[in-house]
């Protein structure tokens, strides 16, 4: 037994001071920008990670958590992290001794003729005898060249590039039902402005045919005016059938079955969120996306030393201790004593080009995993590059069309007096209210783009998840 106590201490020295073969992780150098192409002047350092409240809608606040709790995908990332959890408590343990035991309990009869002699000529044995034992055993592979270490390290880094992966969903989650929720009540609003536009042609149109009847007007400017209504009423199906599906895509979100979505605030009443004052540099520390790229990296480095380790002799250590004896009373006494210690080695001779094809393909995963790994860093300031332009420019489109709006109103206004005094015929009336009509649903759905610009801007710069 000291012999044994012996073996185990110089192993487990040698062990923890192995060496590590593969090479040792080592960021890449990334080219950062300094500054974004746009600046806002107006940016502030964001503490509430909860961006979507600055909305200011109770109704999306209580969307966004019910989403967070019984989404689907979100259940299924985080079923995902169990899995390789429990993959790397599976890796991990190959790290340590593994002990077991046993016991048999059993009758056993030989041939009385078979063997070197007759069983009458052998003193004091029997063809029929018991046979218990009871034993302990242990093995160890002891980790001389880090092949179960590294092996660790990739399970680690996986285990922590799920994480990373669930709360790129999360992300997604909150900006998908905020912007969703952002296009209903945008929708809902040119929903309102077609029926409100349809119900106005639809005065006019009575009004024509009440002067069509005492002769003031032809039946041509009539039908121009019956034209214009059933125009407006064939678009409220339209939108009406788009608020409809924006619901069900709503509910799936939600976890739920398609149903009817609750509302708040109007469109109109929605606040301009914050742009966040975040660097590039935060960036790469925000975007959960980034940082699940970078453990599948360290993940792919580390497998590079486990298939480099197959070059090296694997050393076990197995043990094993107990008793045995064909008469159970005396099963634990001190004659019944076994045991046995041994120390296996395995060195891979001819192979084949086995080990060194493992070694190149983990070598070419790495490869892959490292230029993904920049791509997607690439990608990422990209998204809030095009996030901030699109915040940007969209709210000088937004002003420029509510000037437009209010041209047009002024417009319409004036057409209307002029055939009203003869001045004009009916289609420059025609004209001026499709202009308006349309300049005023162009106008509704920049608002939402605008709205949900902030979103998509908080989304690429990780912020939420």
């Amino acid at each position: 037994m000291k012999s044994l106590r012996g073996l185990l201490v110089f192993a487990l020295v040698f062990f923890t001071s192995g060496c590590l073969v593969g090479p040792d992780y080592q960021r890449p150098q990334i080219d950062t920008p300094q500054t974004w192409r746009v600046e806002d002047k107006n940016v502030q350092a964001i503490t509430n990670m909860s961006w979507w409240e600055q909305y200011n809608d109770p109704v999306l606040n209580e969307l966004v958590q019910s989403a967070l709790q019984d989404n689907k995908d979100v259940k299924i990332a985080a079923a995902r992290i169990e899995q390789f959890l429990g993959l790397y408590t599976t890796t991990r343990a190959a790290l340590f001794p593994q002990v077991g035991a046993g016991k048999t309990a059993g009758r056993q009869r030989l041939s009385e003729i078979a063997g070197p002699a007759p069983f009458e000529d052998t003193v004091n044995t029997f063809p029929n005898f018991n046979n218990f034992q009871f034993f302990i055993n242990a093995t160890w592979e002891i980790d001389f060249w880090g092949k179960l270490r590294r092996a660790t390290e990739a399970a680690r880094a996986n285990m922590l590039a799920s994480e990373e992966a669930r709360k790129s969903v999360i992300l997604t989650l909150v900006t998908s039902v905020t912007n969703s929720y952002i296009n209903l009540r945008d929708l809902d609003k040119q929903l309102v402005v077609t029926r409100e536009t349809a119900k106005s042609y639809e005065h006019i149109y009575n009004i024509f045919k009440l002067r069509f009847d005492y002769g003031y007007v032809s039946a041509m400017e009539l039908n121009q005016a019956k034209q214009q209504y059933e125009q407006a009423l064939a678009n409220i199906p339209f939108f009406e059938k788009a608020i409809a599906q924006q619901e069900n895509n709503i509910s799936v979100l939600l976890g739920r079955n398609p149903e009817s979505i609750p509302r708040g605030k109007t469109v109109d009443e929605l606040v301009l969120p914050t742009v966040p004052a975040d660097l590039p540099s935060e960036v790469l520390a925000n975007r959960p996306d980034i940082r699940q790229a970078e453990q599948n990296l360290i993940a792919a480095n580390a497998n590079i030393g486990v298939a480099k380790a197959l070059y090296f002799p694997s050393v076990s250590m197995t043990s094993l201790y107990g008793t045995a004896s064909s008469d159970f009373s005396r099963l634990f006494s001190g004659p019944s004593r076994i045991w046995t210690i041994a120390a296996p080695v395995t060195a891979p001779i001819f192979t084949g080009g086995a080990i060194a094809g493992q070694v190149q393909s983990a070598e070419g995963v790495q490869q892959e995993t490292l230029y993904r790994y920049l791509q997607v860093i690439q990608t990422a300031f990209q998204e809030v590059n095009d996030s901030l332009v699109d915040q940007d420019r969209t709210k000088e489109q937004l002003a420029a069309l509510t000037r437009q709006v209010e041209a047009l109103r002024e417009y319409a206004r004036l057409a209307w007096l002029r055939f009203d005094e003869g001045y004009s015929s009916y289609l420059e009336v025609t004209y001026s209210q499709n202009l308006l009509f349309n300049a005023e649903l162009e106008r509704t759905g920049v608002q939402g783009v605008l709205l949900q610009a902030y979103g998509n801007l908080y989304k690429a710069m990780g912020i939420g998840g």
